[in-house]
């Protein structure tokens, strides 16, 4: 009999919270009508982080995607009216993306679709518990460390100990 393995329990846990999370916004999305995808939400959430528009090398930077990805989700926006193209003024041969009215306006939406699903997500928890939860992926996000390994094993790039 093997001993129960509560990291790989937990491990399933959020995988399957993730792809949970992943339908619920897409339902959301979908129900909005602005016509955008998952991956065309995050490249106009990323967009209107910055100050001024990037280049499309620093928007597959930042989404950690080739570059090649990002001038199809471009083009897609571009198609309808929420991102545009423009000369950069310093280089004329370089290219930034910036948002447009109907842009800015679709993120309004997108928010307010990502708040609901939100909102879906966490309606069993309490307000003590949501703060909690915040504050464990808060944790995991930023990559705190953890306890420490067991005397002499140590830990791979892969996770698994050696």
């Amino acid at each position: 009999m093997t001993a129960p393995d509560p990291d790989g329990l937990l491990a399933e846990q959020l995988l399957r919270l993730t792809r949970r999370v992943h339908r619920i916004q897409k339902r959301h999305l979908e129900r909005s009508e602005l016509g955008i995808t998952p991956a065309q939400s995050r490249l106009l959430r990323t967009l209107a982080h910055y100050g001024s528009p990037p280049r499309m090398a620093d928007l597959a930077e930042r989404l950690e995607v080739v570059p090649r990805a990002v001038t199809t989700l471009v083009d897609g926006l571009e198609a309808h009216g929420k991102v545009r193209r423009v000369p950069d003024p310093a280089n004329r041969r370089v290219i930034r993306i910036e948002l447009t009215d109907e842009g800015r306006e679709a993120l309004r939406e997108l928010r307010a679709a990502r708040r609901a699903a939100a909102s879906e997500i966490l309606a069993p928890l309490g307000e003590r518990e949501r703060e909690q939860l915040g504050e464990l992926l808060n944790t995991l996000v930023d990559g705190s460390p953890g306890p420490p390994c067991e005397e002499g094993a140590t830990q791979r790039p892969d996770g698994r100990e050696s």
